[in-house]
């Protein structure tokens, strides 16, 4: 019986995927769900959010490589193996998602929303730029891919300041740590980005309450999961004015319903849930090694705990 490698995504491209991943594990059948022949033959699974019940079909399992950093949609399923589940990390994800968020710090920071909007009435408006080191930048989560944010930021100069549910220790960024501490952290970001895995403890963390503690004209930027937010208290907060401008890449449902009103609101940047994606050239040799290290009876890496959520 030749194992079988089955890639589960919707968004991704299974070809690009295969053909790297096949000279990597020639020893594998790569296919999709419905190309597999002997379900009993399935002994890894690579998937992004698969439906329910995907996975009692495969007895035989042996690793769940999940086909990106956040697993929350593997979390409270009633299907789930009880088998390694390993998230890819990768130095490109973290690249591009750092590329991202000082896309959407320095829009914010140099006021280019007003300049677009000054354009479009051709009205000629000048803001004098404000020195990075003036704008405090709050990073909303340290894990891998907040930390490599947060040094870039720090790198451009501005003020950042991190927050972490541990204590975490990073050059030129102040970070500070605990629930008891939020919303001082809150109150002292100019613009504050959203780093965090979505968990039970961290769902609708950023309640209309929480978002009220943000200095009173501040920048909102999401690029972690849309439920950390309560997104009506959001909207609200974004027509009343307590926070200014918003760039928002994750909401609660997606893809964002025609109907929502944040598609209408000149504050508000959307984009469809891209600041970072899992990038098959990079990633591809990563798997490989992992599914080699189970061969081996070897403990695979970068091993996530779908109890805690990361």
């Amino acid at each position: 019986m030749i194992p079988t490698l089955v890639f589960y995504s919707q968004v991704d491209s299974f070809d690009d995927w295969k053909a790297l991943l096949a000279p990597r594990l020639p020893e594998l059948r790569i296919c999709r769900p419905e190309e597999v022949e002997d379900p009993d033959s399935v002994h890894y699974v690579l998937a992004w959010k698969p439906p329910q019940g995907f996975f009692v079909q495969y007895p035989n399992l042996k690793l769940l490589v999940n086909l990106g950093a956040g697993v929350d949609s593997l979390v409270n399923r009633d299907d789930l193996p009880a088998v390694p589940i390993t998230r890819i990390s990768d130095p490109d994800m973290s690249r591009m998602m750092a590329s991202y968020v000082l896309f959407a710090v320095l829009r914010h920071a140099r006021d280019i929303p007003a300049f677009e909007r000054a354009q479009r009435e051709r009205r000629w408006h000048y803001l004098h730029p404000r020195l990075p080191e003036s704008v405090r930048v709050g990073v909303l989560g340290l894990g891998e891919l907040g930390t490599f944010a947060a040094k870039e930021l720090s790198r451009q100069g501005f003020d950042v300041r991190g927050w972490s549910r541990s204590p975490k220790h990073l050059e030129n960024v102040t970070c500070v740590n605990g629930m008891e501490r939020l919303n001082e952290f809150l109150a002292n970001s100019d613009i504050l980005v959203v780093m965090l895995p979505l968990t039970e403890q961290t769902r609708g963390l950023l309640n209309a309450d929480r978002l009220a503690r943000l200095p009173r004209g501040c920048s909102f930027v999401n690029v972690a999961r849309g439920a950390l937010v309560d997104q009506q208290a959001l909207t609200s907060a974004l027509a009343s004015g307590q926070i200014g401008e918003a760039t928002l890449d994750v909401f609660d449902r997606e893809p964002l319903p025609p109907e929502d009103p944040l598609w209408a609101m000149e504050n508000v940047l959307i984009t469809p849930h891209l600041a970072s994606v899992a990038i098959p050239a990079s990633a591809a040799q990563q798997i490989a090694d992992n599914i080699q290290r189970l061969d081996r009876d070897e403990p695979v890496l970068h091993q996530v705990d779908p109890a805690r959520g990361y």
